[in-house]
């Protein structure tokens, strides 16, 4: 278990470095696609051999959103809005791919002097949790496009949703199930929000709002 565990993991990571790389919006909804429906398995993988139903169910629940549910919006408000690529951020690719590297680094170190109530099923959860929030924070605040704004969103809940898997001794499905829905809702209101803005301003770009005077 704990060798699938390490593999989802690292998976992670690469997955995260690659968001921070890439620049073609539709690549990047496709990735975070491939994280949450890999992630819906962290539950299974977490219970040390003894599965429940319910955490069958909730698998499946956490693969359909995740994996299917949340692309789909953003593909189709992809689609509306006409963008392609995410052209001059606030921070370059390579720039990103080496700050992310050394964030790493240091999630390694933080999570190594951080007390667990119990051993996760990977050492490498915790640190691989806290680079995925803080990939999906830097997503938001280095990228101009409100649409991968929103898969920094949604990396962010990713991080938090490992960094659960790693701490909690039972999967509480119905608060998990609460969040799910919440995210739902958050990613179903900011696609109506990215299209009313293209459609007021012909473009995605939340950098050029601040011009905006009331």
């Amino acid at each position: 278990m704990n060798n699938i565990a390490d593999t989802i993991m690292i998976f992670l990571v690469l997955t995260n470095l690659a968001l921070l790389g890439v620049s073609r919006l539709g690549t990047c909804i496709r990735i975070v696609a491939l994280q949450g429906a890999v992630l819906g398995l962290l539950p299974l993988v977490s219970s040390g051999g003894h599965v429940e139903w319910h955490l069958y169910f909730f698998s499946a629940v956490v693969v359909g959103f995740k994996g299917m549910v949340f692309p789909w919006l953003l593909r189709r408000t992809l689609k509306e809005v006409k963008a392609q690529r995410e052209i001059e951020p606030f921070i370059g690719y390579g720039t990103s791919i080496a700050l992310g590297t050394a964030v790493f680094v240091l999630c390694m170190w933080l999570s190594s002097r951080l007390p667990l109530p119990k051993e996760p099923p990977s050492m490498l959860i915790v640190p691989v949790a806290f680079f995925t929030i803080m990939s999906g924070l830097f997503l938001i605040i280095s990228r101009k496009k409100a649409l991968t704004q929103v898969l920094g969103y949604l990396v962010m809940e990713n991080g938090i949703y490992t960094f659960g898997a790693a701490i909690v001794e039972r999967q509480p499905v119905l608060v998990e199930l609460g969040i799910l829905l919440d995210v739902f809702v958050a990613v179903f209101v900011m696609g109506i929000a990215m299209f009313h803005i293209h459609r007021e301003f012909d473009h995605i770009d939340t950098d050029q709002l601040s011009r905006l005077r009331t």
